[in-house]
C-alpha cells in the first residue's frame, strides 16, 4: 500500500481544515472567495457566457470543506466531520443566495429558457456520476502528491460545485423549481463523488498511520463508515438513473418533433431556431415575421406524428409563448415561459 509522511498529512489538515474563528485567515479566505465565485458563477449564467462561469471555478473554494470531510472520515474526527460538512451546507446555500439575488435583479424575460449554461445542468445523468469520480479521484491524489498539486485548477474545472449552485438559486426565482432541485442533485453528485473518492484514496495512502506519527488524535475507524459512503452514492445513483432514461427519451423525442415542426413553419415562412425536449414536453423556438402559423396547427400535427402524449410550449419571436397541453386542440398565451 502506498503511504505519506506526516509532514504531508499535516499539510493536508493545515489545506483542509478551515478554522473556526471567522476572523481566521482561513476563514475570511473561504468565504470570501466562495461569495466572489457565487458572483461570477451567477453572472456568467445569467449572461450565458461559458469563460465566466469556468472562472467562478477556479475561484470556487467548495472543494476544500468538501475533501476535508473526506479526510475527517478517515481520521475518524467527528467534530471535524461535523465541520466540514457544516461549510458545504453553509457555502452551499450562499451560493443559492447569492443566484436568487442575481436572479431577482437580471432575469431574462423567457426565464432562462433558452440558456445553454442552464440547459446544461439540469439534466444530470450516470455519465455524470462516474466523471465525478474519477475528477474527485485526481483532486484526492493531487493533495496527497505535492508535486502533481498543479493538476488541482484542472479538477476545479472539471468538477462543477457553484455553477449549478447558482442555476439553482436562479431557477428559484423564476419558480422553475424542478430543474431547480435537478441543478441542485448534480452539485450533490459531485459532493458525494468526491467525499467517496477521497475516502478511499486517503485509506490508499496509509493517512491514518502518518498523522499517528505525527501526533494528530485519531479516532478508530470504522467500515460502516465505507458503508455510509456506498449507500450515499447509491442513494445518488437512483435519480441519476432517472435521468439517463429521460434525457434518452427527451432525444428521441426532439428528433420526431423535428421534422414535424419544420413542415409546419414552412407553411409561413417561418424558421425553427431550436426544438427540444424537457421531461416529455416539446419546445420549441421559432423565427418569423408575422402572419404566425397556427399554434394548434402544430398541436394537431404532433398528434398525428405519435406525439399526442407530449405538451407543446411554442416560444414565438418576441417573447410571446403558447402553451399546447398534450390531449387537446387548443393552445394558450403565456407571456414567459412556462416553468
Amino acid at each position: 500500500m502506498a503511504s505519506v509522511d506526516a509532514v504531508a498529512v499535516q499539510r493536508m489538515t493545515d489545506t483542509l481544515f478551515i478554522e473556526r474563528s471567522w476572523r481566521s485567515p482561513s476563514s475570511t479566505r473561504f468565504w470570501g472567495l466562495l461569495v466572489l465565485a457565487a458572483v461570477i458563477a451567477s453572472a456568467g449564467v445569467v449572461g450565458d457566457s461559458t469563460a465566466t462561469v469556468i472562472g467562478a471555478m477556479i475561484v470556487a473554494p467548495l472543494m476544500t470543506p468538501i475533501l476535508g470531510s473526506a479526510l475527517a472520515l478517515v481520521l475518524a474526527d467527528r467534530s471535524q466531520v461535523v465541520r466540514c460538512a457544516s461549510l458545504v451546507i453553509g457555502g452551499a446555500l450562499a451560493v443559492v443566495a447569492v443566484g436568487m439575488l442575481l436572479g431577482w435583479i437580471a432575469a431574462p424575460p423567457d426565464h432562462f429558457a433558452s440558456n445553454s449554461q442552464v440547459s446544461s445542468r439540469i439534466s444530470p445523468r450516470l455519465i455524470d456520476l462516474l466523471a465525478a469520480l474519477a475528477t474527485g479521484t485526481v483532486g484526492a491524489f493531487a493533495l496527497v502528491r505535492a508535486d502533481i498539486s498543479d493538476t488541482l485548477p484542472g479538477v476545479a474545472i472539471a468538477i462543477s460545485l457553484v455553477p449549478p449552485l447558482a442555476v439553482t438559486g436562479l431557477l428559484i426565482t423564476v419558480r422553475r423549481y424542478h430543474d431547480a432541485s435537478e441543478s441542485a442533485l448534480l452539485f450533490a453528485t459531485n459532493v458525494a463523488a468526491i467525499v467517496a473518492t477521497g475516502t478511499i484514496v486517503f485509506l490508499f495512502y496509509g493517512i491514518r498511520g502518518a498523522a499517528q506519527e505525527s501526533g494528530l488524535a485519531v479516532g478508530q475507524f470504522h467500515g460502516r463508515t465505507l458503508v455510509a459512503v456506498a449507500a450515499l452514492l447509491l442513494l445518488i445513483a437512483v435519480p441519476l438513473t432517472t435521468g439517463t432514461i429521460t434525457v434518452a427519451r427527451d432525444r428521441s423525442l426532439a428528433a420526431d418533433a423535428r421534422p414535424v415542426a419544420e413542415k409546419w413553419a414552412a407553411t409561413g415562412k417561418w424558421q425553427i431556431a431550436s426544438v427540444e425536449a424537457r421531461n416529455g414536453i416539446v419546445v420549441i423556438g421559432v423565427l418569423g415575421l408575422p402572419p404566425q402559423p397556427a399554434p394548434t396547427a402544430l398541436r394537431a400535427a404532433l398528434d398525428r406524428g405519435g406525439m399526442a402524449d407530449a405538451d407543446l410550449e411554442l416560444h414565438l419571436v418576441g417573447g410571446r409563448t403558447h402553451w399546447c397541453p398534450a390531449d387537446t386542440d387548443t393552445c394558450t398565451v403565456k407571456n414567459a415561459a412556462r416553468s
